[in-house]
C-alpha cells in the first residue's frame, strides 16, 4: 500500500482535473483505527510549494475537499488566534465526508496564552479598558471577567455545527511552557470540560516537568480521572522545554499524537520564526520509531489521530503519508 505524494513538477501537478475529481480520489491515510492528517490545510508555504494541491484546487472549498480525499482528519489552527464562527464550522462540515474528523485548537485566551485584542470581536474589544485595547497582546487574567466568560461561551457555540455533524473529534488545549505542574494548574484544567461540553479535551503540555519520569504517572492518572486525552508528542529533545516522546493512552475512546519536527536549535530559541521551529522534514528512520508506539495506542483506544505539525512547504502532508505507509506495511 502506498501513500506517496507526487513530487513538484510531476505530470499529476501539471494536469488540471475536472472539479468532480476533487470529491473522489485516493484512499485517505487511514490504517485500521489510526487516522493521519496535518495541523493545517491552508499553510501559506504549502500552497506556495504547489507540491500537494493541483491547480484546480484554487478556492478554500476545493482545497478542503481535495485535502479530505487524502486525509480523514485535520486540525484547525486558526481558532487559536481568533474565535471561530458558526458559519465557518458549517462550511467545514459541509465540505468534508461524513466520517471526516476535525481537531480544533483552543483559543489562546482559553489556554493562558497571550491574545491579540485587535483580533477580538468588535463588541468584545469595545468592552476592554482603553489601555488594554491598545496593547499588542494581553493575557486572559488581564481581561474583564465578563469578556473572558464570553470568549469561552462564543468558542463553544461557534463549534455547534461540527458537534451536530459528529465531526468534532477533540478540542486541543496546548498549554504554554509557563503552565507548570501544580494543584492550581490541575484545578484550571478540571474546570474546562464543564465550560466546553460535547467534545473530548486533548491536553498537550509544553512544560517538560509534567512528563518527567518522577511525575509522569501522577500526570497521566490525573488526566485519566478527569476524562482528558493526553497528547503524545514528537519534538526536539535536549532543551529545557522538551517533553519526552511518551505514547500513553489516558482514554479508551481517543489517543492523539502530534509531530512538531526536530529542530533542536530553534525549539527553545526566543523569537524563532515558525519556519525555524517547525520547518523540518522527518527521515524514514525517525518516523519508524513511532510505529510500535502508535500500535500500542491503537490497541488501547478506539481511535488514534496522528497529526503532523511540521507545516512548512509539503513536509507535513508528505510525512503524514510516509508514516501511514510504514504502519500499513507492518514495519
Amino acid at each position: 500500500m502506498s501513500f506517496r505524494l507526487t513530487a513538484p513538477g510531476d505530470d499529476w501537478l501539471a494536469a488540471v482535473p475536472p472539479l468532480a475529481a476533487l470529491d473522489h480520489g485516493p484512499m485517505p491515510a487511514l490504517v485500521g483505527n489510526v487516522a493521519f492528517g496535518t495541523a493545517s490545510w491552508t499553510d501559506r508555504t504549502l500552497l506556495a510549494s504547489r507540491a500537494f494541491y493541483p491547480p484546480a484546487a484554487s478556492t478554500p472549498e476545493r482545497r478542503l475537499r481535495y485535502y479530505a480525499r487524502h486525509f480523514p482528519v485535520v486540525e484547525v489552527d486558526a481558532t487559536y488566534y481568533a474565535l471561530p464562527s458558526a458559519a465557518h464550522a458549517r462550511t467545514w462540515a459541509a465540505r468534508t465526508p461524513a466520517d471526516f474528523a476535525f481537531g480544533v485548537k483552543a483559543h489562546a485566551a482559553l489556554t493562558q496564552h497571550p491574545l491579540e485584542p485587535a483580533r477580538l470581536d468588535r463588541d468584545l474589544l469595545a468592552e476592554l479598558p482603553r489601555e488594554l485595547g491598545r496593547k499588542r497582546s494581553v493575557y486572559a487574567h488581564e481581561l474583564p471577567e465578563a469578556v473572558l466568560g464570553e470568549l469561552w461561551r462564543r468558542f463553544h457555540v461557534a463549534l455547534e455545527p461540527l458537534r451536530a455533524a459528529g465531526k468534532l473529534a477533540y478540542l486541543l488545549f496546548q498549554m504554554p511552557k509557563w503552565f507548570t505542574p501544580s494543584r492550581a494548574s490541575e484545578a484550571y484544567l478540571e474546570r474546562v470540560p464543564a465550560r466546553l461540553p460535547g467534545a473530548p479535551i486533548a491536553v498537550e503540555f509544553r512544560e517538560a516537568r509534567w512528563m518527567a519520569e518522577a511525575r509522569r504517572e501522577r500526570t497521566l492518572d490525573f488526566l485519566r480521572r478527569g476524562g482528558f486525552v493526553y497528547v503524545s508528542v514528537d519534538e526536539p529533545q535536549g532543551t529545557r522545554a522538551s517533553v519526552p516522546p511518551v505514547a500513553a493512552p489516558t482514554s479508551d475512546v481517543l489517543a492523539v499524537v502530534r509531530f512538531h519536527g526536530r529542530n533542536t536549535a530553534a525549539w527553545d530559541k526566543p523569537g524563532a520564526s515558525t519556519a525555524e521551529r517547525f520547518g523540518y522534514a522527518y527521515r524514514e528512520d525517525e518516523l519508524r520509531e513511532w510505529v510500535p508506539r502508535i500500535r500500542h495506542l491503537a490497541a488501547r483506544a478506539r481511535q488514534v489521530h496522528v497529526l503532523m505539525n511540521n507545516c512548512h512547504r509539503h513536509y507535513a502532508v508528505q510525512n503524514a503519508k510516509d508514516l501511514a505507509a510504514l504502519l500499513a506495511a507492518g514495519s
